[in-house]
């Protein structure tokens, strides 16, 4: 187990980013910048000891800093969609920022992924971390409430990397945090998705508007294109749907407890890909919006369902549904969820 830190650039009021790189000894490696807590590359081996970089990203710095699409990201401080960028705490109307038409996305304009962290490394002898703090002040985006943020990346050896969470806050606020990673178990730049397995283990999804906004109902996956219940390649059915999949799936886990919540398995290379979690809810994702405009790490542009996401989280606009999960942290009370991605080949 090893690592290292180095320069990686300037934001534009000349603070300085460092690239934390964790190293086991299988041939898996992370690299990770304080700014987003981002993950920039995640080299894995396939099923013949070869490895690839199987997260989407961007070639440059300055790429980095702007990161439209929230590639591989930290996001908060809540992350998906709050209808109409409100929501109500103990009768008091709080506005958020707007900044996906009338809604609120991933956190606003500067949310959790455009912050610098507070970063140090720690080795152990079977595990690497990476420990990433933030504090998100009052008013932030429209958040009430100081809130402290400890991010913590682990890379064991067994090829599991690992994101925990821990806030608390001096106001009432919601909390809802993940990591949007975009992952190609081909490796980027190998081209679209279709093939790849998948298995969700969740029996329903979020009903949505046109918006992509909760409506407070479920919908069972059974006998839709949208039923990964048993392994399903991504591109079996997405052409049923009207650009692909972007859905909150509700995992049968509810206990809170660390849990299988999806896996997926890459034909070609062998690789797959297991994602525990102690959320109830997984955000599918198959960058329906990528059109080519960005470039990705290895020169070819970033196009429509190249990659996939599986966004570990409670469910989106939670604040504005009371028979949803409770997002809401209250002072005295300690946040804390875990996910984990274990690659393996078969």
């Amino acid at each position: 187990m090893k690592t290292s830190k180095q320069h990686f650039g300037f934001l534009p009021d000349h603070r300085e980013v460092f690239l934390f790189s964790l190293e086991n000894e299988n041939g898996m490696k992370v690299k990770i910048i304080n700014y987003g807590g981002t993950i920039i590359s995640l080299e894995v081996p396939d099923k013949k000891g070869l490895t690839a970089d199987v997260v989407m990203g961007l070639p440059t710095w300055e790429d980095w800093i702007e990161n439209p699409y929230y590639f591989n990201c930290i996001v908060g401080r809540t992350c998906n969609r709050i209808g109409g960028a409100k929501f109500s705490i103990d009768g008091t109307e709080y506005k958020v920022s707007a900044n996906h038409g009338e809604v609120s996305l991933h956190g606003g304009f500067e949310g959790f992924h455009k912050k610098l962290w507070d970063a140090r490394v720690i080795e152990k002898a079977d595990v690497v971390v990476l420990e990433l703090i933030y504090l998100s002040k009052d008013g932030e985006e429209g958040f009430p409430g100081n809130l402290e943020v400890k991010a913590v990346y682990t890379l064991n050896k067994e090829n599991e990397l690992s994101l925990e969470f821990f806030a608390v806050t001096d106001k009432v606020t919601p909390v809802n945090l993940t990591s949007h990673g975009y992952f190609n178990l081909a490796g980027e730049g190998s081209g679209e998705v279709y093939d790849t397995e998948l298995e969700i283990f969740a029996d329903q999804i979020t009903t949505t508007d046109d918006n992509c906004i909760p409506t407070g109902e479920f919908t069972d996956v059974a006998g839709t294109p949208f039923d990964f219940t048993s392994p399903r390649s991504i591109g079996e059915r997405i052409n049923q749907l009207h650009m692909g999949y972007d859905d909150n799936y509700i995992l049968r886990n509810k206990s809170g407890a660390l849990d299988l919540a999806a896996r997926a398995f890459e034909p070609k290379t062998g690789r797959v890909l297991e994602i525990f979690t102690t959320e109830p809810g997984v955000q599918l994702y198959t960058s329906n919006w990528f059109d080519g405009s960005l470039t990705a790490k290895c020169g070819k542009p970033h196009t429509a369902h190249t990659a996939f996401c599986l966004e570990t989280q409670h469910f989106p606009d939670s604040m504005n549904h009371p028979n949803f999960p409770d997002v809401l942290l209250r002072p005295g009370n300690k946040f804390y969820s875990k996910s984990l991605w274990k690659f393996t080949s078969r």
